[in-house]
């Protein structure tokens, strides 16, 4: 494949097809972009260089990038002074063709329409490369598990960065709030959001809102696996379908937790299996009639999360995501901080594009330990400050009678910490901060909103 002179033409070898594109097209962004400087803050945030098909297209919008990147002003002067500097003008056809591309184009106003195009001949092009790839390792007798994952996060990549959002005019935006509103004006005491199950956490949250980054932070054995189990039965209970991906527990152990809960029987008589079998088979429909969906890979990375929720949303109807945990998740960079916060924006990318909301479990460091209240802080998110920035809400939890201490002021309130669990909210993007005092039965994995509904009668 080469380029002729006048270096808008992609001449391809002879019997090759040609790829997908629209030389004419790119021409319209470039010419656009010198015309108006606007619309270059428009078009960054849509196309990167390398969805250019020409060459020469290539590098005018590499500095075009570069510049508006570092703030500085883009016309046909301060282009070509660009490329100068990086010895490509002549490369791309001199002052010549930089003035053709403006002659060519009468408004801006297009701008954005015509970079979708360029974005969507890009795709197609995309997915002819990656199924040439994919033939290619076929016919070599690659592993089929390899080419599945390939596969999989090939497309994943395409479809994220070739992926059509217009943005929304503000009227539209308007409406949708009110809309909003309204129901709530109509239906006063029901949530916009999932329920969490608990009135007080759910009073402070309007319950969990589409779109929303929630992470639950916590020490070990602190309880915060129980309470997100909790949190999936308690929204499968309203007939809302959840997906829990638990990266530490399998799903039998975290089956065996959900059982605890409704039969009356330990985790430990279920292991050991020291109880009526029959009346554990009875209450144990209650939890097999809940439309919870269980994953249990280890280690399972963002591209995979975000196609199995899409799976899972399409089959099933998957209406929250709750994973266990976020330090589990394997991420990108050069340094552990920089992987923990490529996964935090990741599973806020989730919840945005799916328009769920996604709860995601988070190991504090011993920071906390040295404290005298024994109280989490935000600070004390492990290994990332990332994950504070991404998240609408963050939540800690802890038990002061862990720690041996057996009072605790709440509010005012003097609080005896035997079965205290503390749902401590300390960012909430649209809500007060707030601890929420929980009471939680360890071994029956039972946690309420009050102290006397945390003992459960076997069935």
């Amino acid at each position: 494949m080469r380029q002729d002179k006048n270096k808008s033409v992609m001449i391809i070898p002879e019997g090759g097809k040609i790829p997908p594109q629209s030389p004419e097209t790119e021409e319209a962004v470039l010419g656009a972009i010198m015309l108006e400087e606007d619309a270059a803050i428009q078009i960054i945030s849509i196309l990167k260089p390398e969805m250019f098909y020409v060459p020469a297209h290539q590098h005018i919008y590499t500095a075009i990038y570069d510049m508006v990147i570092s703030g500085k002003v883009v016309d046909i002067i301060t282009l070509m002074s660009e490329l100068r500097k990086r010895n490509t003008l002549e490369e791309v056809g001199g002052p010549v063709y930089l003035t053709e591309l403006i002659s060519k184009v009468v408004s801006a106003a297009n701008v954005l329409s015509h970079a979708f195009i360029v974005k969507q001949k890009y795709a197609a092009r995309e997915y002819i490369r990656l199924s040439i790839q994919i033939q290619s390792l076929a016919y070599e007798d690659s592993d089929i598990t390899e080419i599945a994952e390939l596969a999989e996060n090939e497309i994943l990549k395409i479809s994220m960065q070739t992926e059509n959002k217009e943005p929304k005019r503000i009227d539209s935006c308007v409406d949708e709030l009110l809309t909003n509103v309204k129901k709530v004006i109509d239906n006063p005491g029901q949530l916009i959001g999932l329920p969490s199950g608990m009135i007080k956490i759910d009073r402070i949250t309007g319950g969990w809102q589409k779109s929303d980054l929630i992470i639950i932070a916590a020490r070990p054995s602190m309880g915060k696996s129980a309470i997100a189990s909790i949190f999936a039965k308690n929204a499968a209970l309203y007939n809302y379908p959840v997906a829990f991906f638990s990266l530490e527990m399998s799903n039998e152990q975290l089956t065996g937790r959900w059982l605890s809960g409704v039969s009356g029987y330990s985790n430990m008589e279920i292991r050991n299996g020291n109880l009526n079998f029959s009346k554990l088979v009875e209450a144990s429909e209650q939890i097999a009639a809940l439309p919870i969906y269980v994953d249990d890979t280890p280690a399972i990375s963002i591209a995979e999360l975000r196609s199995k929720t899409k799976k899972l949303i399409i089959k099933n109807g998957i209406k929250m995501i709750i994973i266990d945990y976020l330090q589990l998740i394997k991420g990108e960079g050069n340094s552990r901080e920089q992987e923990v916060a490529s996964v935090s924006r990741g599973l806020k990318a989730i919840a945005k594009e799916f328009n769920i909301p996604v709860i995601v479990l988070a190991q504090l460091n011993r920071e906390v330990e040295a404290k005298a209240d024994k109280r989490p802080g935000l600070a004390m998110l492990r290994e990332s400050g990332q994950i504070e920035q991404d998240a609408d809400i963050v939540a800690f939890i802890y038990r002061p009678a862990y720690y041996g201490i057996t009072n605790i002021n709440i509010n005012g309130e003097e609080l005896i910490t035997k079965g205290l669990m503390m749902f401590d909210i300390q960012k909430n993007r649209s809500g007060a901060l707030y601890p929420v005092p929980l009471y939680h039965n360890e071994s029956l994995t039972v946690i309420s909103d009050n102290h006397e509904d945390i003992n459960v009668t076997p069935f």
